[in-house]
This record gives structure tokens, C-alpha cells and sequence, in this order.
């Protein structure tokens, strides 16, 4: 029986694959969880239409990701923070910098895009990067002052 995946089943294929499976593990597992959905001419053209979609929407992504790395590409972050020589009494977290850069550029960038390991504890420029997209990924630098 030929059916379309409609979520990624371990072991047989992912979403929107075409495969031949027997009848019964159709019927019996795969139909009754929707995880699949009988290959009819009516579903592999609807499949079709939603894969075109899919695709439109990753290049129009991919394109605002672009659009936006260019505008955060060497982007200077600036914080003034109490220090004891080199070492801050505090630290610097990614929600602070996300927020910091978000108003730099104006569009909100999450914390959970910057690729910052442990929070900034000392004074002196660091290099951050931020992941957008696989592979648009801007460095900015974040400048950390004594007060």
C-alpha cells in the first residue's frame, strides 16, 4: 500500500516521503495516529502544493535572514559595568546583550541566538556571534567599560 508520510515515522521515512508499506501496518498503525495518509492523486498533489509552500517560505526566511545579518554584521555593543581591576562584580548575560541589540538594529534578536557560552566576566571587547540562519551567522563586538 503506498502512503505519505505526514510526520517523521523512526525506521520508515520523513514528512511528505512517499513510501510502500504493508496494508496492515497502514491501517492498523499508521492511518489511526495521522501520521500517514493514504497516496492517493488528490493527496500527492496536495503534497506537492505544500512542499512549494515550505520551500517559498525558507527562501523568503533565508532572505530577511540575510537582509538582517548585513545589519548586525559589526555591530559594537557597549556596556559600562563596576570592576575590580579586570574582573566585573557582576557579568553580562545574553539577555542583556540581546536586548542591547535589538535596539541597535531595531528587530528583536533572541538570547537563544547568541552564541555566548558563559556570561561576559571581565572587562575589554569580546566578539559574539549571532545565529539567524544555518548558515548566516554575523559576528558583533560587545565592549565592556569600567564605570
Amino acid at each position: 500500500m503506498k502512503i505519505v508520510l505526514v510526520e517523521d515515522v523512526p525506521n520508515l521515512g520523513h514528512t511528505g516521503e512517499v513510501k510502500e508499506v504493508s496494508a496492515g501496518y497502514a491501517r492498523n498503525y499508521l492511518l489511526p495516529r495521522n501520521l500517514a495518509i493514504v497516496a492517493t492523486e488528490a493527496a500527492l498533489e496536495q503534497l506537492k502544493r505544500r512542499r512549494a509552500a515550505v520551500e517559498r517560505r525558507t527562501a523568503q526566511r533565508a532572505d530577511e535572514a540575510r537582509t538582517l545579518g548585513r545589519r548586525v554584521e559589526g555591530v559594537e555593543v557597549r556596556f559600562r559595568a563596576r570592576a575590580a581591576e579586570q574582573r566585573l562584580y557582576g557579568s553580562i548575560h545574553a539577555h542583556e546583550i540581546a536586548e542591547r541589540l535589538s535596539r541597535a538594529v531595531g528587530h528583536e534578536i533572541d538570547k537563544r541566538d547568541l552564541d555566548l557560552p558563559e556570561p561576559i566576566k571581565t572587562l575589554g571587547t569580546h566578539t559574539v556571534t549571532v545565529r539567524l540562519a544555518r548558515d548566516i551567522t554575523p559576528k558583533i563586538r560587545v565592549v565592556v567599560e569600567p564605570e
